[in-house]
């Protein structure tokens, strides 16, 4: 056993003699042609900077989405009400159904037994503010005490509305955290007095930041989580509704959230299927599965990043043609040098990992610029477009691994045609 360790040591020993002298070879030559050798590169950085900036773009991107979509809960269901702007539109979607409603919550109460918990949402835009704003008018959320665990809801002072409050329709009301800066900028909001429209509600607690979209996601409305005021809905129905009484029971918008146990695919059917049977099937309303879409955006996650790979890919098939087209010109150059080595011992394998050690060391040196300006480029993208970046270890790996393959690749005919020439031709070439 120690023979054969010994013996494979020194074999160990003798490739890396044999390769450290080409290496020293390979970065000799590359510094004299220190230009052509950084033209030669060029193809290499671009593509491999071209990957890492764009997966660190979409990386970005994509994981800003998949957080929002994990607040919003993996076992809720969100049942929205459908605007309508036009009036005409509105009475035919009246005639048909009564609107999303308290009646309907009532109903998937009962006929859903896997439900752990559950609120509605009135939601108010109010047209009137004391303090006034600074900035845009924030929103008002008529929700349950239910509604901060259903929604994740972290508290940073006071406290939340209880079933108390909401049964005695008290004036009490939680700011969000934008909410909180927008009228009261740096004093302490809580125990202060907040009048919407032309009702007074106390401050009992402020909330945390949350993710907030800007574009709308699978019938979910872009809005600034932060800027909203959150109060017991039967407040906001008492307090800020008219007095139409065929308005108090309608809501636009349900949260419900399931046990454990729970299937929450097949529950979505069973609550979309109660939906559409009181609502005679007007379409008034869209169910959104924050399950179904966290699977959905991780799928189109992995297309993403395959599609832009692709297209990452050209650049760099493009900087190995070139490694080749430099390879094939540096081979008529230095033929006399070839014929020299081969005439003083050198055998083909030794000048075909000549030739070879200087392509990898190429798109090797190539990959680290690549890398190095991929990540400079993905910090100024996002501090040029206030997007957020995150550069992968993985972008990294898949990055460098293509370029030195490239580099291997596309080196592999140059170093062979070099291998293959005959002495004697190449001492007397000139």
């Amino acid at each position: 056993m120690t023979g054969s360790g010994g013996g494979e040591t020194a074999l160990a020993r003798r490739r890396s003699r044999q390769w450290l002298p080409d290496l020293r070879l390979a970065l000799q030559n590359l510094y004299v042609r220190k230009l052509r050798s950084l033209l030669t590169m060029l193809g290499m950085i671009f593509g491999v900077a071209a990957v890492v900036s764009m997966l660190s773009i979409g990386a970005g991107a994509q994981q800003q989405i998949l957080a929002f979509i994990e607040q919003l809960g993996v076992r809720n269901l969100i049942v929205e009400a459908r605007d309508v702007t036009d009036n005409q539109e509105m009475l035919r979607i009246r005639k048909i159904s009564p609107g999303l409603s308290l009646k309907d919550l009532r109903v998937i109460r009962t006929n859903v037994g896997s439900l752990a918990a559950s609120t509605p949402r009135k939601r108010v835009a109010p047209s009137s503010m004391l303090p006034k704003p600074r900035q845009e008018m924030p929103g008002v959320y008529g929700v349950s005490p239910e509604y901060k665990d259903i929604a994740g809801l972290r508290l940073t002072a006071g406290r939340f509305f209880d079933g108390d409050d909401n049964d005695r329709v008290a004036a009490v009301c939680v700011l969000g955290e934008g909410a909180r800066s927008n009228l009261f900028l740096q004093a302490d909001a809580v125990g202060q007095f907040v009048k919407i429209n032309e009702q007074w509600f106390r401050v009992i607690g402020i909330l945390g930041p949350q993710l907030t979209m800007q574009n709308e996601l699978s019938g979910l409305k872009a809005q600034d989580l932060n800027n909203l005021i959150y109060a017991p809905v039967d407040s906001i129905i008492y307090r800020l509704e008219d007095n139409r009484s065929y308005l108090r029971d309608e809501v636009d918008g349900l949260f419900l959230q399931m046990d454990k146990t729970a299937d929450v695919s097949a529950v979505a059917e069973v609550v979309r299927g109660i939906l559409n049977t009181s609502h005679r099937n007007a379409g008034d309303f869209s169910l959104v599965v924050p399950a179904e879409l966290l699977a959905e955006q991780k799928r189109t996650q992995r297309i993403f990043e395959m599609v832009m790979v692709a297209i990452a890919s050209i650049s760099l098939l493009v900087g190995g043609i070139g490694i080749m087209n430099i390879m094939l010109a540096s081979i008529l150059e230095r033929t006399h040098e070839i014929g020299v080595r081969r005439a003083v011992g050198a055998c083909r394998r030794d000048v075909l990992r000549q030739f070879l050690v200087e392509a990898i060391l190429i798109s090797f040196v190539g990959g680290l610029l690549g890398i190095a300006c991929g990540f400079g480029l993905s910090r100024l993208v996002a501090m040029m477009a206030g997007w957020s970046t995150i550069v992968t270890l993985n972008s990294i790996l898949l990055a460098f691994v293509v370029s030195v393959s490239v580099g291997l690749v596309f080196g592999i005919y140059p170093a062979a045609k070099a291998a293959r020439l005959d002495p004697v031709e190449a001492l007397r070439y000139e």
